[in-house]
């Protein structure tokens, strides 16, 4: 092994934890991070104008002015976890030679989908297809690559490649990279479970000090705001799934009530930890989206379906090198209003997804780890988007729902679903799919703020894991009332782009500490 890894040296790090209204707390990363959410949430009570206003703003100038940094680092992440699985580095086994995994492929697998994209895949899975085959058909800026203005076939190709890209092999190579830096760090090096360790080859001890609380407090602040912005999205859609299904109103109030009711059903998967809350109620929520999928096939086009999977797998494929570009490109409207926006979500979510991942992953070889974080759900992806896109431009396209655009992106799957038969049931299905995956990502986010806000300690007391549970849901309803949609994509965009460059240093630090491992024979 290098020099550095020989001797770990954590220093004082842990023992400058303190007892606060009988929470175990790091100060220096607790303290400004609850600061940071208090000030949100007042400024966004007293002055909901002005911080709309101040979103809104944000949202614009963050992707036009760093898009290409963006989708750098997108593309750079994605190269580093290719190339890590396919070298020698696979081989090493995360937690040792000896180490077994905990939990089955299947449970792995449904833990990591649930807390990585539940909630937006099911938001958006009905109108970005639609949205980007409109543009498209149209042409312009506005459409993926500038679209096919006229020709609805490539209007289709060209809007489902786009909708798989943005969510595809890019999102979870950045899950993926942070996930395995914490399970290499902590597991064979037994760090603390902090992002800061991953930059222990790199800055040596100083990560124990100032350096590292400050790369921690920008983790759990992207965690805390691209958490919120999430929980926000799940909100409003199963609001109007309920409103679609039920006719109950629509209102501020009532998506406040709705977050109230989740937020208590969050708590009692909180209290009952990985194995009984959130491996449980994801393996229910992985059959129950199967079986919508499965609904969607037997009452549509079943095999022109199925042949646009493999279509849009390869159009994606084919069109991957163009969409990954970041030069002379003059689709603006697509670049910067999903791709970068996306790109920052999918940042600022990492922390909290690569965490969680790196705790049910012991046991498992890097090639493993990175496979199973991308290839498999790439495809689920892909099955997904295709069934509920391609069969809602397939609506669109025969007249069935010919406005199926028009309508706002809450409700775009509800009128997809109700166009089929059995429409109250699928609907109410869909509802449940919504709100099992709004307990699982704010149990899982839950348990990663509270651990990383502890100095990487996992036994803090319940009531600690409730304090986070509730300022994930704080922040949520803010800025649901003070800017809607805008305000949620500015918190996520806003809380992402600072850890874009926190993520090129932390693809630094876990090579060297793979190449440690495999100089020290620690392979298979």
């Amino acid at each position: 092994m290098t020099d550095w890894a020989r001797k770990i040296d954590l220093g004082r790090y842990g023992q400058s934890n303190r007892t606060w209204l009988g929470m175990t707390v790091n100060p220096a990363v607790f303290f400004p991070i609850a600061l940071i959410s208090l000030s949100v949430i007042l400024f966004s009570v007293i002055a909901p104008q002005s911080s709309a206003d101040l979103f809104s703003w944000l949202r614009a100038s963050a992707v036009s002015q760093f898009n290409w940094f963006l989708l750098t680092v997108g593309n750079l992440v994605l190269l580093f976890c290719i190339v890590v699985a396919l070298s020698p580095l696979g081989k090493i086994r995360l937690g040792g030679k000896e180490a077994a995994p905990e939990y089955s492929r299947m449970a792995w697998f449904s833990m990591l989908f649930g807390a990585g994209m539940g909630i937006g895949l099911v938001f958006y899975g009905v109108g970005e297809p639609v949205t980007h085959f409109t543009s498209s058909l149209a042409g312009g800026p506005a459409a993926p690559l500038g679209g096919a203005a006229g020709d609805i076939d490539g209007a289709r190709t060209m809007a489902m490649a786009a909708t798989v890209y943005n969510w595809a092999l890019h999102p979870w190579a950045i899950y993926a990279i942070v996930g395995l830096a914490l399970a290499v760090f902590s597991f064979d090096f037994k760090m603390p479970l902090s992002l800061r360790s991953a930059f222990y080859p790199l800055i040596g001890t100083r990560v124990w000090g100032r350096a590292g609380d400050v790369i921690d407090v920008l983790a759990v602040f992207a965690t805390l705001f691209g958490l919120a912005s999430s929980l926000g999205l799940g909100a409003s859609q199963a609001m109007a799934g309920i409103t679609y299904l039920y006719g109950i109103p629509n209102s501020t109030l009532a998506i406040i009530a709705l977050i109230a009711i989740m937020a208590l059903v969050t708590f009692f998967s909180v209290r009952g930890g990985i194995d009984k809350g959130i491996r449980f109620l994801s393996e229910v929520n992985m059959w129950v989206a199967l079986g919508l999928i499965i609904f969607l096939l037997a009452t549509g086009a079943t095999m022109v379906l199925l042949g646009d999977i493999y279509r849009n797998l390869v159009a994606y494929i084919q069109l991957l090198p163009a969409f990954s570009n970041i030069f002379g490109r003059n689709d603006t409207g697509f670049y910067n209003d999903w791709t970068a926006y996306y790109w920052t979500w999918w940042i600022s979510w990492s922390p909290f997804v690569g965490l969680f991942m790196a705790r049910i992953s012991i046991g498992r070889t890097v090639r493993e780890f990175l496979a199973g974080a991308l290839i498999a759900p790439t495809l689920l992806c892909v099955l997904w988007l295709t069934v509920f896109g391609d069969g809602s431009i397939a609506q669109i396209v025969s007249g069935k729902l010919p406005d199926l655009a028009k309508a706002p992106l809450d409700t775009q799957l509800f009128l997809l679903l109700g166009s089929l038969p059995w429409a109250n049931i699928t609907s109410f299905v869909a509802i449940c799919l919504i709100l099992i995956f709004f307990i699982t990502g704010w149990d899982s986010g839950t348990l990663v703020i509270d651990t990383m806000t502890s100095g990487g300690r996992t036994d803090t007391p319940l009531r600690q894991k409730v304090f986070w549970l509730f300022a994930v849901g704080g922040i949520a309803v803010v800025l649901l009332v003070s800017g809607g949609l805008i305000s949620l994509q500015a918190a996520a965009i806003a809380s992402g782009l600072p850890l874009a460059f926190v993520l090129l240093l932390i693809c630094a630090g876990t090579l060297k500490g793979l190449l440690a491992l495999h100089r020290g024979g620690q392979d298979g």
